[in-house]
């Protein structure tokens, strides 16, 4: 039997149970594809990061969720510097750390920088790329909505991660939005696209949940994962570019809110890079909460 130190932290939160949750587990590189997903499917959580070493970083992690591995991911990224903070395997020096994280996408800048309630925990997230766009209809027939809930066009956007970016023009639509799993699958097959090239689509409104926040957000999932993101950092990196490319938001750097309707508030810190026509990365960044250590016995 084989035993993995392992940290369960709450991302883009500074208090316990809030955020979303994620178990890192360190010296993982043997444990077994299979192994990784069980252990997502185990926890109930979306994400489970593993650590796996380096030759290009600093550090290098990979992010499962319940069915396969997933490239970027936002939430595991925060909650894998939290892991490395309060394991001591990075220390600030002078209220500041940077350091580099290889994920599957390739290799992330990471900055950690103490505050008041906390140390900020922010990645640059890559030049996002533009896709497809898509019928606000056939998006909305997912939720049980209409196209005249949908502001503007959805469409694909990525940062590492591929999402369809919908905003809504109502907090109202948002609260309303309830997947038809048979809906989205009939999206994808008219689209050409699986959960490999496309995640579910990305709900956002403007305007926060509460007075700090400047947008607020849904994931919805398909199974096997739970039926709802707490929190989805790589998501928000690919709004944020969509909201700023599109002359949604009059500034570069906002709040993003999400998870307040399900009892976890979450928020980032979001900064786009470069002009609305010549994004060049995207900074999002949050705190975090080691909720429990342990031990993983295979």
């Amino acid at each position: 039997m084989a035993a993995y130190a392992f940290d369960w932290v709450d991302a883009f939160t500074a208090q316990p149970f809030g955020g979303n949750g994620c178990v890192v587990v360190h010296g993982a590189a043997d444990i077994s594809y299979e192994d990784r997903l069980a252990l997502v499917r185990e926890t109930s959580l979306a994400e489970c990061a593993y650590m796996v070493g380096s030759d290009v970083a600093d550090f290098g992690v990979r992010y499962y969720l319940a069915d396969k591995e997933i490239l970027m991911a936002g939430h595991p990224t925060v909650a894998t510097v939290a892991s490395l903070l309060d394991r001591g395997m990075v220390r600030l020096e002078g209220g500041l750390a940077e350091f580099t994280l290889e994920v599957g996408a390739g290799v992330l800048p990471i900055r950690v920088e103490d505050t008041t309630s906390g140390p900020l925990i922010t990645m640059t997230q890559a030049a996002p790329s533009f896709g497809k766009q898509h019928e606000p209809a056939r998006i909305a027939a997912i939720y049980g909505l209409s196209a005249d809930d949908i502001l503007g066009t959805p469409q694909t956007v990525s940062t590492g991660t591929p999402f369809c970016i919908t905003v809504l023009k109502s907090r109202d639509a948002l609260r309303r939005a309830q997947m038809d799993v048979g809906a989205l699958e009939a999206f994808r097959a008219y689209d050409g696209s699986d959960r490999a090239s496309l995640m579910e689509p990305f709900l956002v409104t403007l305007g926060g949940e509460t007075e700090a926040g400047d947008t607020f957000s849904r994931l919805l999932l398909a199974p096997p994962s739970l039926p709802e993101d707490p929190f989805t950092g790589s998501a928000t990196g690919c709004m944020a570019a969509y909201l700023w490319h599109h002359g949604l938001i009059e500034a570069p750097r906002f709040t993003a809110e999400q998870g307040h309707w399900m009892g976890r508030p979450g928020q980032a810190q979001v900064e786009v890079l470069g002009p609305r026509e010549a994004i060049t990365g995207v900074k999002v960044g949050g705190q975090a909460r080691v909720l429990m250590r342990g031990e993983l016995a295979l």
